[in-house]
């Protein structure tokens, strides 16, 4: 049975590639988008659905089976957008699927991000991308969290790893995050699952 399936960050170097992939496994992605994205790269047959992550309307989630968070406010932008975005803009999304009665929430997160107290030059984000894992957690949304290590925009790989066998300073393709997340929201590979990821 076909699923619809709102994607937030379809635009993004990882959300073009679920939304294919979504596409290719039957069912229906739907991009979440802002007025001012740029949608022209988005395969044929993805619906579009207005709305900011920094400032959503209530039935954004409307009519949806499930919800992929695979948005980010971007390497470019401050601690602020990282909050509005990330943490913020990922609970109130949360809040939002489980109003409308979503099934399931994939969660693209980030390596570190289980720490609660994160340390470095990423520290912030990792603490923004915690709190929304730990929102989605407590939701009780049937939930999946996906936290790979450094992307690269390499193509599908022969294999990946999950959980306690990752690499943290090893690579993760694009175009495996993309499968990974699409199977996790179509198929339930991960229910209740917070992993760790990498490229073989």
């Amino acid at each position: 049975m076909s699923m619809n399936i709102l994607v937030a960050g379809a635009t993004g170097k990882t959300g073009r590639k679920l939304v294919q992939d979504i596409l290719d496994l039957g069912h229906k992605p739907t991009a979440l988008v802002r007025e001012s994205s740029d949608t022209s790269s988005l395969p044929a047959g993805v619906e579009l659905r207005n709305g900011d992550l920094t400032d959503l309307q209530e039935d954004v989630c409307e009519g949806m089976d499930a919800v992929v968070f695979a948005a980010g406010s971007g390497g470019s932008t401050g601690p602020d957008m990282t909050d509005k975005v990330d943490r913020d803009g990922a609970k109130r999304l949360v809040d939002l699927a489980c109003e409308a009665g979503v099934t399931r929430f994939v969660m693209l997160s980030s390596v570190g991000a289980d720490q609660s107290n994160p340390e470095g030059d990423l520290a912030h984000y990792l603490k923004a991308k915690h709190e929304a894992d730990e929102h989605l957690k407590a939701s009780g949304l049937t939930y999946a969290i996906l936290r790979p290590v450094a992307l690269t925009n390499d193509g599908r790989s022969d294999k990946v790893l999950l959980g306690d066998d990752v690499d943290k300073s090893a690579k993760a393709h694009r175009a495996d995050v993309a499968h990974l997340l699409a199977e996790a929201a179509t198929k339930g590979r991960f229910d209740g699952m917070a992993l760790d990821m990498q490229s073989a």
